[in-house]
């Protein structure tokens, strides 16, 4: 291993490393929307003597799926074969779908508070000891939650606030890491690095599905912890916050970034013109769009694994595997739609705008539409996976719509924008989790999740429909007042800047 990250660019070591980041960071986030379905003690049977049909899935795998109307007595008999077997080690937890719905909020209500200064910390005491640190923090509270589950679910809570708080500061760290190492003509690859998240969400909730099955709960909190320690100290031995404080580094490789980046760091810190920001129309469309993306990104990241397993009736083994398919294909279809815009704008046959707004057919519209199909599939396994992966999966079209649009709307402050959007549009995270609590409080079957449904797909078409109305691909050419004078030098520095910022931040795209 060390002889392999030897032999190849300090560039790639970083890139690998990044992806790594954002994989670790995502296990360490998502692992409570699985674990949580074995931690708590089912809120009573599906039946309802007072209710003529309420159905009921009881699957197995996708190929044997038994959907039929039983008495009390043989629904009892099923689903006590699916609930987790307790014991004197892993007590199952009394918490109704609302504390379920407040504990899997808490990491977003985190994440919202550091996600804008971030950056900030990194600039200030180095992206590498940021991401370090934090990474360990959540670590150690995502060790123990096992042990105080058990006491009071607010000790949880409080526990995954850290762990969000934590996460929030990891992408504009990386941000700042890739500002520092990627020539201008890698830039683009080196954004693509950030797409690890999704990895980390495929691989993560069909390994903790198994570990669950096979030790118990509080295992699927320890594994992920020590995973993320042990990445840790690959971390802190190979990368470094530049190519300057690199050891490990070529001194031709240094040379050339060197080189490459010369004239192109950061000019003039002044404070983004935020009256005009959020006064702008562009801007607000920008931020709904977003918004409506992330709900359904977080919706099925809180609560896909608790429809698998409690509605369909998947085992924990299945359902982690099943709910991380449409991670896989958003990460693929991310891909596929990036290169087309790509593509699209390189051969000028489209302005930004008209990309922007095509394309909110595929990250929103047609998700949007595939929910409220989803409703009529009950409990069709089948198609209840194959609609729930192509909604997700086509929502990867946000790589060209909202996610790149703050690059539009003013090249000199991206980062202030999308910051903004991100803490708007993270709220989803906690949000969506107390509306799932919410209507299935008394009764958890399909007729409480085709509501939920309806909402999801209502939230992602207003969204986006709002986009093709107000939105713009168009610089808004925000003013600042009272700029410092620059000398001759500066000004060319600033027009050669300018002039490279408008060709590579069109290829840039964020992952949430």
């Amino acid at each position: 291993m060390v002889n392999l990250f030897c032999r190849l660019p300090e560039r790639a070591v970083l890139a690998l490393m990044l992806f790594s980041a954002c994989a670790i960071s995502y296990m360490l986030r998502v692992n409570l929307s699985i674990n949580i379905i074995a931690m708590v003690k089912a809120p009573g049977t599906q039946y309802n003597k007072t209710s003529t049909y309420v159905p009921t899935c009881i699957a197995r795998a996708v190929t044997n799926v038994t959907v039929r109307e039983v008495s009390e007595e043989k629904f009892e008999k099923l689903t006590s074969e699916m609930e987790p077997e307790e014991d004197n080690k892993a007590p199952l937890l009394e918490w109704d779908p609302q504390t379920q719905g407040y504990v899997l909020g808490a990491y977003f209500w985190g994440q919202i508070f550091s996600c804008a200064p971030g950056g900030l910390v990194a600039e200030r005491f180095g992206a590498t000891k940021t991401v370090l640190v934090s990474t360990i923090i959540a670590a150690v509270c995502t060790f123990f939650i096992p042990m105080v589950a058990p006491l009071d679910w607010t000790m949880v809570w409080l526990l995954r606030l850290v762990t969000g708080i934590m996460g929030g500061v990891i992408y504009p760290s990386l941000h700042c890491l890739i500002s520092r190492w990627a020539p201008p003509e890698e830039k683009g690859k080196f954004i693509g690095s950030l797409l690890g998240g999704s990895l980390g969400t495929v691989l993560t909730w069909p390994l903790l599905g198994i570990i669950i099955q096979k030790w118990g709960w509080p295992s699927s909190f320890f594994v992920p912890a020590v995973i993320a320690v042990l990445w840790c100290a690959l971390w802190f031995f190979l990368v470094s916050d530049s190519p300057q404080d690199s050891t490990r580094i070529s001194e031709e490789e240094r040379t050339y970034i060197q080189n490459s980046l010369k004239g192109l760091g950061n000019t003039e810190k002044v404070i983004p013109p935020y009256l005009q920001i959020f006064t702008s129309g562009p801007v607000w469309a920008f931020i709904i769009a977003h918004f409506g993306n992330a709900w359904g990104l977080f919706f099925l990241m809180t609560s896909g694994p608790k429809y698998m397993s409690s509605v369909l009736g998947f085992k924990l083994d299945s359902s982690g595997f099943l709910s991380a398919l449409p991670y896989l294909a958003r990460m693929l279809f991310g891909f596929f739609f990036g290169f087309m815009g790509d593509v699209i704008r390189s051969n000028k046959w489209m302005k930004t705008t008209t990309i922007r707004k095509s394309f909110i057919l595929c990250s929103h519209i047609i998700p949007g539409a595939l929910l409220f199909l989803l409703t009529a599939a009950e409990c069709d396994v089948v198609w209840t996976v194959t609609l729930i992966t192509f909604s997700l999966g086509v929502n990867g079209a946000s790589s060209i719509t909202n996610l790149a649009n703050s690059q539009d709307l003013s090249p000199a402050f991206a980062g202030s924008l999308y910051g903004i959007a991100n803490t708007i549009g993270g709220t989803t995270g906690f949000i969506s989790p107390f509306v799932v609590g919410y209507f299935t409080h008394e009764h958890n079957g399909i007729d409480e999740w085709r509501k939920i449904f309806y909402i999801g797909g209502a939230v992602y078409i207003i969204t986006g429909l709002t986009f093709c109305i107000f939105g713009s691909g168009e610089n808004q050419n925000f003013i600042i007042d009272e700029k410092p004078a620059k000398s001759e030098k500066d000004q060319e520095t600033g027009i050669e800047n300018s002039a490279f910022d408008g060709d590579d931040r069109k290829n840039n795209t964020t992952q949430i």
